[in-house]
This record gives structure tokens, sequence and C-alpha cells, in this order.
């Protein structure tokens, strides 16, 4: 049997909890995808920090079945891009639907990725599964997934700016960053601060009343 210890308690008041939870919704609600970046460095230590925290998420098993690989290297950064850019290609120009490009049209997204490079840092996260070294996980996207949105909300926190990529197939990233094929990219994030121009789509998000269902 595990040991156990007391399970922690932070006795925060009702109306404190609900102040503390409106200001945390309306700080994310400023959240947005930036693909304009600058070059002004981020310190290692901001990042370090973000990765913690997203190392604290709930797991199958406890097993917490992640990886987060930082590249800060210009080379191991140009090569990703040329990678992603490469795989993005044939997604625009042969394996995206007529109805999936219409629904991005409106985002002005292309297989042009220069945020790989020009962003400070590249955070690629990896799925960790079962190899000579690794016991077998469970619920290993679930858990990723929760822990990158953990690590969203604390960049965002830091006043970073951030921009989830996924290119598919991601195998080269193995490659690059030399991962074990029991490691699977799952997504890179770029980190950063925006540049002096960047702009965003005017789109809005659904209320809270389409979202949210009580019973």
């Amino acid at each position: 049997m595990i040991e156990t210890v007391p399970a922690p308690r932070f006795d925060v008041p009702p109306d404190e909890a609900a102040v503390r939870t409106r200001e945390f919704a309306d700080w994310m609600a400023r959240r947005r995808t930036i693909r304009d970046f600058s070059d002004r460095p981020v310190p290692y230590e901001v990042i370090e920090h973000a990765v913690r925290a997203a190392a604290t998420a709930p797991s199958g098993a406890n097993l917490q079945p992640w990886r987060f690989v930082v590249v800060t290297d210009p080379e191991a950064k140009r090569e990703i891009r040329e990678g992603a850019e490469a795989e993005e290609r044939e997604f625009y120009q042969r394996r995206a639907s007529e109805e999936w490009l219409e629904a991005l049209a409106p985002l002005g997204t292309d297989e042009h990725k220069p945020f790989l490079e020009t962003a400070s840092a590249l955070i690629v996260v990896f799925e960790v599964h079962k190899g000579p070294h690794t016991p077998r996980p469970y619920y290993v996207k679930e858990s990723v997934g929760i822990a990158v949105g953990f690590l969203l909300a604390a960049l965002h926190q830091a006043g970073l700016a951030t921009l989830t990529h996924t290119p598919s197939p991601m195998q080269f990233l193995n490659q690059i960053l030399g991962r074990p094929a029991e490691e699977r990219p799952y997504v890179v994030i770029p980190v950063g601060y925006p540049s002096d121009d960047a702009v965003v789509p005017n789109i809005s998000r659904k209320p809270l009343d389409e979202v949210l269902v009580r019973v």
C-alpha cells in the first residue's frame, strides 16, 4: 500500500473563492493565440517554473506520462520549422478537406510557420508510452492534455504569448531532439512576447450559457 499523508486544506472563504475564480477567469479570457513573436528573450527560470506547474497535473495511476523539451538553440528551431513546414505543405495542399480549410480560412493560417524560429523558446511536449525503461501508462492523452492546460495557464500568468502547434505527423521531432521511440510528440508550444505589430483575429468565445449546464 502507498503511504498516505494528510490532504492539503486551503480554507479559502467562499467570498474570497468567488473573487479568485472571477479574477482568474477574467485574466484567462485575455489569453490569445499569437503567431507573430518578437525575438525578446524569455528568462529560462520563467519557463522552468511553468513546466513545474504543468508537471503537477493529475495523471492516470500517477505515472505522469509527459516530457517537456525546451528548445532555444537557433539551429534546432530552424530544423523544427523546416520539418513542420514540410508536413504543413502536405496538409494544406493534399490532406485537408475543403470543409477543414474553410474552417481555418478566417484565422489566416497557412503552411508558413516563422514563429517556430522567432519565438524565444519552443516547448515540445511528448507523451511517454511503455518502453524499455518506462511502465505502461494509462489515460495518456487525457493526462498530457491536462498538463498542457496547466502549462498554458502558467505561461499566460507570466505575461507570455503562446501558440499550440500540431503539425501531423510529428515524428520528425524525435529525430531532431534525440527523443526515444516511446516518447510521442503531442504539441509544439512557441513561447515568447508578441511582436510590436502583432495582431489577432477579431473572434469571440461562446457565452457561458452555451457551454455551462447545471443539473
